[in-house]
């Protein structure tokens, strides 16, 4: 691997002290800096939101296809020290990373050629994805995935269309780990607790995607909301029978 140090312009421009670029195995290019500047100003958004849940859990996360994750995973997780989460391989391979809290901050997914599949960021409360959703809606074919929930981080999210054609998903309610006692699973029912239907997704991928869904129901897979902040208030009347029962969701790993 050939690590070069940023130049000083560059660096100025980011905002950062110092940094280096490399790639990984899959040629994509990489920036490590540090000294970041800060900006106690307070942030202004384009339209009517609370805002996104960053600070040290970072931006949110990247998904990256490529035909082949092996090199990838032995990149990421030996010589970065990323932290397995989970994996799966139905309806496709993929491998979830973590750097902190969040769930993961990088997932490594099979595909037919190597890209950016996806960027997540993280609302603040659960109306700002309904609310950007209903946008979404009112504009044909910029929605590529539909309002749904995941097995593994627990986000509600949909997913839009860049100009630059990778995905961006909206989200809310990611789950939080502890990174020194977690311990990384098998997906064995998807990646989708409800929802997410892809329009991209064909062929027999969509089938497995479909069928894996069909059984999450059947089953009665289940998870608590994830909430922090003044993003809830607990409910007047208990609900017993969820009380009684017992959690299905010891069974995913």
């Amino acid at each position: 691997m050939r690590c070069e140090r940023i130049a000083a312009a560059e660096l100025a421009l980011r905002g950062v002290a110092a940094g280096i670029r490399f790639q990984d195995p899959a040629g994509n290019q990489l920036e490590v800096v540090h000294g970041a500047e800060t900006d106690g100003s307070t942030f202004v958004p384009a339209r009517s939101i609370s805002g996104f849940r960053t600070g040290p859990l970072g931006v949110g996360h990247l998904v990256y296809l490529t035909p082949d994750i092996s090199p990838l995973r032995r990149f990421y997780e030996g010589v970065l020290g990323f932290h397995l989460s989970d994996y799966g391989t139905k309806p496709f391979e993929a491998s979830f990373y973590h750097v902190n809290a969040r769930h993961h901050s990088l997932a490594i997914v099979q595909g037919s050629a190597p890209r950016i599949h996806h960027v997540m960021i993280e609302m603040n409360h659960l109306d700002d994805v309904g609310q950007g959703y209903d946008i979404a809606l009112a504009e044909p074919g910029l929605v590529a995935t539909t309002l749904g929930r995941h097995i593994n981080d627990l986000m509600t999210s949909y997913y839009v269309r860049s100009p630059d054609g990778f995905f961006v998903e909206c989200g809310w309610g990611g789950r939080s780990i502890d990174p020194a006692t977690w311990e990384p699973f098998e997906l064995r029912h998807g990646t989708s607790l409800w929802g997410h239907d892809r329009d991209w997704l064909g062929g027999a991928a969509l089938a497995e995607a479909t069928r894996l869904r069909t059984k999450v129901a059947q089953i009665g897979l289940r998870h608590p909301v994830q909430v922090s902040g003044d993003a809830y208030a607990v409910g007047t009347a208990p609900v017993a029978w969820w009380e009684k029962a017992e959690s299905a969701s010891q069974n995913v790993g």
